[in-house]
């Protein structure tokens, strides 16, 4: 009976009452007129207005009802529907007090008006009730004018606060009712977003397990190059120098020994890559002296005289950042020694507050310093920044031809947790 637009599902026990009190004010009306007619005044004058008041009543009704759910929607028909039903139930209780039990519709109705109107609509609909149950219009004179009155107020009163509890309560109904099916579309929505999610979550499984498999490719090529490849270089090296002092044994001896030398390093390298260890000079010394010594055995291998120098006051950093640098100088020594026919290398390892530089420069022919994004780079340079790039690092070139080659490697400056101090032995 509540003024309420939404359409919420409603159980089947309120299904049968909603259609019992849809037929009630037709039952009401037919039952008022039977008795209007069978039990009233006789005569033509008497029953002609009881039935044209009675067609006037169920065409209207027939015509211009507007359910509670659609009067906020419909607010003028809903209000011109109610009016024209107040006048109607009048109408017929001024012919015969036996259509009160059809003026009780005036009460089931009183939610199609306005909330400020509802105690106008039942004070009408009382004074129309109480008029039936004193027999009729006419007996509301003298005497009767008091009780006809104060039955106004308690029908007025009785009715009145029966009629809107019922409507606050169909309201509340239907709001429940509103919720609960907001309730189950939002578990709806979540079991679809659960199942979706399902779906995605697989898919990253995948992904990351495609670009974990990625990344050890990428990781292996790359220890492949700075191990096996670098070694092999080293070697061939060293017997093409040997094949070239024939005619000088002690000569010949020692770069053969420094080949063997050289392939047992690269062996011992490339198992320690299979098994994702860090570098050997690693792992007997610290970055500052494992820098060192690499410059001392390239040094020794190259024929050029390479220098390390660190400035600012170092200390530990995590074994990946070390890794890191420690390749991108042996990879930086590997490109002078093929390419660059320099004659001095430098090395310079900055630590400082945000971040740890290495530099490897020298003084050889120089090249002109291929676009990135064209992928012009060669294969170490490439893998040198792909793994700057994994932990937050930067590569930079600079170089001309004729003038030498600078290459400037930068990683955040982290400090192993609990090593706080410098390095003891650092250099």
């Amino acid at each position: 009976m509540a003024g309420v637009t939404t359409d919420a599902p409603t159980s089947p026990a309120e299904s049968r009452l909603g259609r019992l009190q849809g037929w009630m004010p037709h039952v009401g009306l037919l039952i008022s007129a039977g008795l209007a007619v069978g039990l009233g005044p006789g005569g033509t004058g008497a029953r002609v207005p009881v039935a044209v008041l009675t067609v006037l009543a169920a065409a209207w009704y027939g015509l211009m009802e507007v359910e509670p759910q659609e009067c906020d929607r419909r607010r003028v028909k809903a209000v011109v529907f109610y009016v024209g039903l107040l006048v109607l139930i009048v109408a017929l209780v001024t012919v015969s007090p036996y259509f009160g039990f059809f003026a009780f519709t005036g009460y089931l109705k009183v939610a199609l008006l306005p909330r400020r109107f509802w105690w106008a609509g039942i004070a009408v609909t009382a004074a129309a009730m109480a008029a039936c149950q004193l027999g009729g219009v006419w007996n509301v004179h003298g005497g009767l004018v008091g009780i006809y009155f104060g039955l106004v107020v308690v029908n007025a009163l009785i009715a009145g606060t029966v009629t809107l509890r019922s409507i606050e309560e169909d309201h509340r109904s239907r709001q429940r009712a509103a919720h609960i099916d907001e309730l189950a579309e939002a578990n709806r929505r979540l079991r679809e977003t659960m199942a979706e999610n399902a779906g995605l979550h697989a898919q990253l499984v995948v992904q990351a397990r495609e670009a974990g498999v990625l990344d050890e490719r990428q990781r292996m090529a790359g220890e492949i190059h700075d191990t096996i490849a670098q070694g092999l270089t080293g070697i061939v090296r060293q017997l093409e120098a040997a094949e070239r002092f024939d005619a000088d044994p002690e000569r010949r001896l020692h770069h053969v020994a420094t080949a063997r030398m050289l392939a047992r390093e690269s062996l011992a390298e490339a198992r320690r890559s299979v098994q994702a260890l860090r570098p050997g000079l690693l792992d007997q010394a610290q970055l500052p002296e494992a820098v060192h010594e690499l410059a001392e055995r390239w040094a020794a291998t190259s024929g050029v005289t390479a220098g390390v120098t660190v400035t600012g006051t170092a200390f530990p950093l995590p074994p990946a950042l070390e890794v890191v640098l420690f390749r991108a100088a042996q990879e930086g020594l590997a490109n002078i020694a093929k390419h660059a026919r320099a004659s001095r290398v430098g090395l310079t390892l900055s630590y400082t507050h945000e971040v740890v530089l290495l530099d490897v420069l020298d003084d050889g022919v120089g090249f002109e310093p291929p676009d990135e994004a064209a992928g012009g780079e060669s294969y170490g340079l490439t893998a040198m920044r792909q793994r700057l790039r994994q932990v937050g690092g930067s590569l930079a070139i600079e170089s001309a031809p004729g003038e030498g080659t600078a290459l400037s490697i930068s990683v955040p400056a982290l400090r192993v947790p609990g090593a706080d101090g410098p390095l003891e032995n650092a250099p």
